[in-house]
């Protein structure tokens, strides 16, 4: 296992100098991405960011954005990963409580940014680049912190994560292992680069195999099998959503003549319509290590558990156990496993219990064999296309409607494997187009694709919070689907 993050790196590029990463519509290699990444670095120094500062990236995902990471890394400035499709008053917010030095982002208008230094995501300086050698983040511990990711954001503002350059270290180890990756893999990890899965499990992953290291600008399932095809892909890391909307819309004659072998997250049905061998399902977070359980398995395996749920067995670097109301809970065996805390005013807070254990709001249950069960989120939360909706921002928004006495925003079942978003109101009648532009600016996944109207907001007597669970028990006055 290499050092750091900044030293797998380069010791890829060494190895394979022909290595690719990048969007599949702008690959490059290793070696000139690294190139490209030291001089930015050595402009991160000259500009005194240096370990001790941070910075920000808030943009879409493309070859520019693995720059940019890159060269965060070998400055050794630690890196927070927003979500671009945020609305900008949110990603205000969240940049007042990072405190970043510098922001690079895609965005047009840069109002969030506030008064701090913004570059451009395709900004560098003139000149050739250099190589990486003397870059300062060669050098940086392994406990160190590598970068910051977010929570969703389904309790209050999303909250970053701090992950150790150890932390990944270990999970690339453990997604490369456990996909059986090679120096002759092609991964594609088409999901949004800010996310654990397709930097973590994806191209970490790949990197740390020497496979090449692919992403997408954006998901689409009419242009997914083609481009897996075109672009000789042999390892896929996916999760939920991609995978219900590729079975939904595309047929085995849409992925005829793929050569994928490994993938993580399948079920029976993705695989076995697909012609995918080899899958790995598990169970994880942010928090817990990036993924915490993993069990491999092929189409033609008995599984008893659906595969789309089923976590399987701990790490050997994880110990876990579930409470008295099953609810998940790891601790680390190994330094350096888990993130290394959500990130407060005053620093990090672990958030452990005096004896190491950290509660992850899922529950799960065990199946005959020990292994670990998904069943959902503690908490009350939404999912809507992959994304948590931050309830309090929406419902914040929708609380300056004058018409409205009081709202709540809850689900129901989605015909994917997320969920519809239901605005619940009380008013004497519903005013659809304040609503509508409202939410017009927000992201789609944060619109409300249903309205009730009921009589009453199911609210706890003694701090008057909203009793979410309820609501579908509320008996609806009028109700509206919204286009």
């Amino acid at each position: 296992m290499t050092g750091n993050l900044a030293q797998l790196l380069v010791t890829r590029a060494q190895e394979r100098p022909d290595l690719q990463v990048g969007t599949l519509d702008a690959p490059i290699a290793l070696s000139d991405l690294l190139g490209l990444a030291a001089q930015g670095a050595r402009r991160l120094e000259a500009d005194g960011l240096t370990e001790e500062k941070r910075v920000a990236v808030v943009a879409g995902s493309s070859t520019d954005y693995l720059v940019v990471w890159a060269a965060c890394l070998l400055a050794g400035v630690p890196v927070a990963l927003v979500n671009p499709s945020y609305p900008q008053a949110l990603l205000a917010q969240m940049l007042d409580h990072f405190q970043p030095d510098h922001v690079f982002t895609d965005h047009a208008d840069t109002g969030f940014v506030g008064a701090r230094g913004v570059s451009a995501m395709t900004d560098r300086p003139d000149g050739l680049a250099d190589g990486p050698e003397g870059c300062p983040g060669l050098d940086a511990d392994r406990f160190s912190i590598a970068s910051f990711m977010h929570t969703s954001g389904t309790t209050g503002m999303p909250k970053f994560c701090a992950q150790s350059h150890e932390y990944f270290l270990r999970l690339g180890t453990t997604m490369s292992t456990a996909l059986d990756l090679t120096r002759e893999d092609r991964l594609l990890a088409p999901l949004p680069l800010f996310h654990v899965n397709p930097l973590g499990y994806g191209i970490i992953g790949a990197l740390t195999a020497g496979a090449d290291a692919l992403a997408l600008r954006t998901f689409s399932a009419r242009s997914f099998w083609p481009d897996v095809r075109e672009h000789g892909i042999t390892a896929l890391s996916l999760h939920a959503p991609p995978v219900e909307i590729l079975k939904r819309v595309t047929s085995a004659e849409d992925a005829e003549g793929h050569r994928v072998r490994t993938m993580f997250y399948a079920d029976r049905e993705f695989a076995s319509r697909f012609g995918i061998d080899r899958a790995v399902s598990g169970y994880g977070s942010t928090e817990a290590a990036g993924i915490s359980h993993l069990h491999v398995w092929r189409a033609d395996d008995d599984i008893a558990e659906d595969a789309s749920r089923y976590g399987g067995a701990a790490r050997t670097d994880i110990e876990d156990r579930l409470d008295d109301s099953g609810q998940i809970l790891v601790r680390e065996r190994a330094p350096g496993t888990l993130f290394a805390g959500y990130l407060g005013r005053d620093g990090l807070d672990p958030a452990r219990d005096a004896d190491g254990w950290f509660a992850t709001g899922d529950l799960g249950r065990r199946d005959g064999d020990g292994g670990l069960v998904f069943l959902e989120r503690a908490a009350e939360s939404i999912r809507v296309k992959g994304e948590f909706v931050p309830i309090p921002f929406v419902e914040g928004r929708l609380s300056t409607i004058t018409d409205l006495e009081d709202l709540a925003l809850w689900k129901k079942p989605g015909e994917l494997v997320d969920d519809d978003l239901v605005l619940y109101v009380v008013a004497a009648s519903l005013p659809v187009e304040a609503i509508k532009r409202s939410v017009g600016e927000l992201p789609s996944f944060m619109r409300p694709a249903h309205i009730a109207r009921v009589g009453s907001i199911p609210r706890d007597a003694a701090a008057g919070k909203v009793q979410r669970r309820l609501l579908p028990d509320e008996r609806v006055l009028q109700w509206i689907t919204l286009d």
